[in-house]
């Protein structure tokens, strides 16, 4: 029986970022996960480049029941505490578009210097534990594994979300949650490519590897960002981000030339080239094969000429205003990140402790806070992780 201090299951950026500041404090720490490789998730993340935190991370990147639960932790450790962190290790790194920052070598510079300081710190990592059991019988934890049974005064769940489950990804975080009497935000896959049936996935299929500058909208929710076809529909960063808000059943609309007022673009050119081709004029304003396709979908066709305004204003509105119903998403398998969880009404935002259960603590993917894409939904597991891992 192995006594510690504080037991955290879960060796992904959350997890890593709680062991290193509660092993800072004295504590005996020890970080359990059934991987054969400590944080998968972070390894494969930006093309393996890790977009590890965002310049303009703010409250408002945040998706979550009480959205201002994740104030407090983002407050106390910013991105520019991560960066500076970063920094120390001399890893080099980049901004790209929209604050996102990048290692410029590998991903796995973040997760080096986040073992390194582990082991600095005096906290422990062991790998390719299964979780048998958990059960508080007295004023500790009992943990029973594969490699043995555990106490620890605190126990801290950093097991994320299911979303990419070939990665080893489950919802072993929300049963646990439940089993100590946690209400559970129904989970669902977020930041994730939507999918259409018949005509528009044949359309979209048509376009696969078509890609444009687009704004998508949900309601009142807005993102401007790449739009890329699919064989099964939409993905790309604006499709992505919206899918976080997108409720089944409801259609999204897209602005596939969000630079022009497309009507006010074709009435001037009815003036200017009154015998060009509508389809022609169209083209202008898209990628051609893009263009032709719509064209023929919406039955595009004749001269400018022979346009009336309200044809215009119709031909403007599928362009500027495309209306599309999604029938689904592609699920946990794509998924960057899962929405919904741990709800944040039983938690301390100050201390991510749980309000039923003392020294249980819960960080990261498995709470109901998800962040924007764009390196917001790692900042959060370094604030969540910091906070817990002050009081752990």
């Amino acid at each position: 029986m192995r006594d510690l201090d504080v037991l955290v299951l879960g060796g992904g950026a959350a997890g890593l970022m709680c062991a290193i500041e509660a092993a800072k404090r004295g504590r005996k720490v020890l970080v359990i996960d059934h991987a054969r490789r400590p944080a998968e998730k972070i390894r494969i993340s930006g093309g393996g480049r890790c977009n590890f935190t965002n310049l303009h991370s703010s409250p408002a990147n945040f998706l979550s029941r009480n959205p201002r639960f994740c104030v407090s932790a983002l407050k106390r450790y910013t991105q520019n505490d991560f960066l500076q962190l970063v920094e120390k290790h001399r890893i080099p790194w980049h901004e790209k578009t929209l604050g996102q920052l990048f290692c410029d070598d590998s991903a796995k510079d973040i997760i080096r210097m986040l073992l390194d300081e582990l082991e600095a710190a005096g906290g422990t990592l062991q790998l390719e534990t299964e979780i048998k059991a958990v059960s508080k019988p007295d004023d500790r934890f009992s943990v029973a594994t594969s490699k043995g049974p555990l106490r620890a005064e605190a126990l801290v769940v950093a097991t994320g979300g299911p979303s990419i489950p070939k990665m080893g990804a489950t919802g072993f975080g929300y049963e646990l949650a439940k089993q100590f009497g946690h209400e559970v935000i129904a989970p669902r896959a977020a930041l994730v490519p939507l999918t259409f049936t018949d005509t528009n996935k044949d359309l979209c299929g048509r376009l696969s590897g078509v890609s444009v500058d687009a704004e998508v909208s949900f309601r009142k929710t807005t993102f401007r960002e790449g739009l890329l076809f699919t064989h099964r529909g939409l993905s790309g960063p604006s499709i992505l981000q919206i899918s976080s808000y997108w409720e089944e059943g409801n259609p999204i609309s897209v602005n596939l030339a969000p630079q022009e007022d497309v009507f006010e673009v074709l009435r001037a050119a009815r003036q200017q080239s009154s015998k060009q081709d509508l389809k022609t004029a169209i083209g202008q304003l898209l990628p051609n094969r893009l263009a032709e396709e719509l064209a023929n979908a919406f039955q595009l066709k004749g001269r400018l000429a022979d346009q009336s305004d309200k044809v215009l204003r119709k031909t403007a509105e599928q362009i500027n205003r495309w209306q599309l119903t999604p029938v689904g998403t592609e699920g946990y398998r794509t998924a960057e990140v899962t929405l919904g969880g741990v709800d944040t009404r039983e938690l301390s935002s100050r201390t991510m402790e749980s309000s039923k259960v003392p020294g249980l603590y819960f960080i990261g993917e498995v709470v109901d806070v998800t962040g924007h894409l764009g390196g917001f939904n790692f900042q959060w597991a370094w604030s969540s992780g910091h906070a817990a891992g002050q009081f752990a």
